[in-house]
């Protein structure tokens, strides 16, 4: 099992009493068997069946999950997409906790692929943000991948983002910038903007990345003109451009048809809706 998911899968099982399920107990038969079913009650992608196996290992070592797909495969409602066999008590016992995590995955998974499908024919790429639950970050990452989405940094120390509020307290921008070159030549520099003249002020500390920040349609087409002009005049390479703030889905296209390289979407992580899975028995000893 991946040590990254052993405590989450534990914490999860203890906070839901799973060792102590008192209904299972009460009517379940300790040496009853049974086969169940997982399977998708709508149209989605799979994002967690790794996470679901581990789950029912760690109930109990005997259980065996048997997967008719893997994560990243699209499944249609109704589709039957892996068998779990193994004691009856244990596999109910932790039914909730495996279907919580595959549920809220492959959540994460569909909603960013239907993102991802609104880019096609574009150069622009979906990107996660930071707004996980917490604990949860590596794995809503996973699924997000899963999706066909990219993942922008996974945390504080793997890039530098020059936010609005560290440009209201920062002295000098442009010495840190140079000192942090220096330091890591190879570390991305990322600087946020909202409006024309932040963009301009941004464009002289030469950053890796513009991150075009709640800019309407027509400022955001200034401002990616503004970008490419000042790269020409410059003769120098274009920063990559990113946009993001309340990226909704049915805004997405819009986006992506400016030529803006990322679009970065907090809500397919936070605001993705579970996609209802249920698992059913199918067989019992």
């Amino acid at each position: 099992m991946n040590k990254n998911y052993v405590e989450i899968i534990r914490k999860a099982l203890a906070e839901d009493a799973a060792s102590k399920d008192v209904s299972t107990r009460s009517v379940v038969p300790a040496a009853s068997i049974i086969r169940a079913e997982l399977v998708a009650k709508q149209d989605g992608v799979l994002c967690g069946l790794d996470i679901v196996r581990d789950v029912f290992c760690t109930m109990d070592g005997r259980c065996r999950l048997m997967p008719f797909a893997k994560d990243g495969d699209k499944v249609k409602a109704g589709q039957i997409f892996a068998q779990v066999r193994g004691p009856a008590r244990e596999i109910l016992a932790a039914e909730r906790t495996a279907l919580n995590f595959i549920q809220h995955l492959s959540g994460i998974a569909t909603l960013t692929s239907l993102y991802v499908e609104k880019t096609k024919g574009t150069a622009a790429k979906i990107y996660d943000t930071r707004k996980t639950v917490p604990g949860m970050r590596d794995l809503a990452k996973y699924a997000v991948r899963c999706g066909g989405g990219k993942n922008h940094r996974m945390n504080l120390e793997e890039m530098v983002m020059f936010k609005d509020n560290h440009l209201k307290i920062a002295r000098d921008i442009p010495a840190s910038i140079a000192a942090l070159r220096k330091q890591k030549p190879a570390r991305k520099i990322e600087v946020e903007c909202e409006s024309m003249d932040e963009l301009a002020a941004a464009l002289e500390y030469r950053p890796d990345i513009i991150l075009l920040d709640n800019m309407d349609l027509p400022l955001l087409r200034r401002a990616i003109t503004a970008i490419k002009k000042w790269s020409q005049t410059n003769k120098t390479r274009r920063p990559e451009i990113e946009i993001s703030g309340g990226v909704k889905l049915d805004m997405v296209r819009s986006y992506a048809a400016t030529g803006v390289d990322r679009i970065s979407a907090g809500a397919i992580t936070h605001s993705a809706p579970a996609l209802d899975i249920s698992l059913e028995i199918v067989s019992m000893q």
